[in-house]
């Protein structure tokens, strides 16, 4: 298993450091794992000039899968555009192909009162949102700035798919849910956006090869507002970059805290990037207090899709849900008057757990 570890910015060296801990017990335990370090986002542009450089490029194209951190700060937004380390992002996406994006939404039992619902909407909840990565208005083209015809500064982004992109992504999204609920709605807006009427369209045609999954469609103000109002009625969500992008998000606060949810980008072979779904808070960075959990749930993910080795991705889940039943929470999970623990401890009692 030859893992690239990309730590990334901000909090992003502390929460990767505690599931290189995790990787490196099950070496001791004989697993063939292999680890190199490299660089992405900002720490990459420091030391290189560049968010994705060459080096970290080959890096990532000899790997076997990819453990990223986050990637971004405020010292940065004053770069030029292309320098930013949200680029190297969505490069290291585009240019491994990696086009299918993978956000699991589930609320462990102990958490139920930390979601910002109320715990009889979110009790139980368990949602697979497959976000497309590698298309939409984040890449279409043209985009830019320029000055209108009336002199005035405006800028404009190209939302774009093509068919081919819409019906891979599909599949993931029938294939998922054939392995869970057999429920897919699919997320667009085809009263609106032509884009979205090809989306449904395409979806709609493939969904033809998946007699067993139940089909359903629903625009995505609707399936804003009704995660917040029955998100149980979900079982695998299927939707385009940007507003698989929103809703994720959106989902993440059902399960407590941004801070619980992992997220797999695959390319066609299974072949991916690991990391979690939020961004590298820099306000915490270098305090001891981010929580791990959905950066070391995101090696359960790797372990499962990339290296079919279901069997340690059934360990690490476990040990996450020990971990939350003691009872040990870092402050974004934790009620008033809990007791809050740190990233470093928060890994410790996962390695324990782990043992155990």
């Amino acid at each position: 298993m030859k893992i690239l570890i990309l730590p990334g910015d901000g909090i992003g060296p502390e929460i990767v450091g505690q599931a290189v801990r995790i990787l490196e017990r099950f070496k001791t335990e004989g697993v063939p794992i292999e680890l190199e370090h490299g660089l992405l986002g900002g720490a990459a542009y420091d030391a290189h000039g560049h968010p994705y450089p060459e080096v970290t490029r080959q890096q990532a194209h000899a790997a076997d899968a990819i453990v990223l951190g986050c990637v971004g700060g405020p010292r940065y937004d004053t770069l030029p555009r292309a320098l930013r380390p949200e680029q190297g992002l969505l490069a290291i996406r585009k240019d491994l192909s990696l086009f299918a994006n993978l956000r699991p939404a589930l609320l462990y039992p102990e958490l139920a009162a930390a979601s910002s619902l109320k715990p009889e909407i979110v009790a139980g909840l368990d949602v697979l949102i497959i976000r497309e990565l590698t298309g939409d208005i984040y890449f279409g083209q043209p985009r830019g700035r320029r000055q209108n015809a009336a002199g005035e500064d405006e800028g404009f982004d190209t939302m774009h798919y093509a068919r081919s992109e819409i019906e891979r992504i599909a599949h993931i999204g029938f294939k998922s849910a054939m392995r869970r609920g057999r429920r897919l709605c699919s997320v667009d807006k085809a009263n609106v956006l032509d884009t979205s009427i090809l989306w449904r369209e395409v979806v709609t045609e493939v969904g033809r090869l998946y007699p067993e999954v139940a089909l359903s469609h629903m625009y995505v103000d609707n399936a804003a507002m009704q995660l917040v109002r029955a998100p149980k009625q979900f079982d695998v969500v299927v939707t385009g970059n940007l507003f698989g992008d929103i809703l994720s998000d959106e989902a993440s606060m059902l399960a407590g805290s941004i801070g619980m949810l992992p997220s797999a980008s695959l390319d066609a072979r299974n072949k991916g990037l690991y990391e979690p779904i939020h961004g590298s808070a820099p306000d915490i960075a270098g305090q001891d207090a981010a929580n791990p959990i959905a950066t070391i749930l995101s090696l359960a993910m790797m372990m499962r899709y990339s290296f079919d080795r279901d069997d340690l991705a059934r360990r690490i889940e476990a040990a996450v849900r020990h971990a939350l039943a003691r009872g040990i929470r870092t402050r974004d999970i934790a009620l008033p008057g809990e007791g809050v623990v740190g990233t470093q401890a928060m890994g410790d009692a996962l390695l324990s757990a782990l043992s155990a």
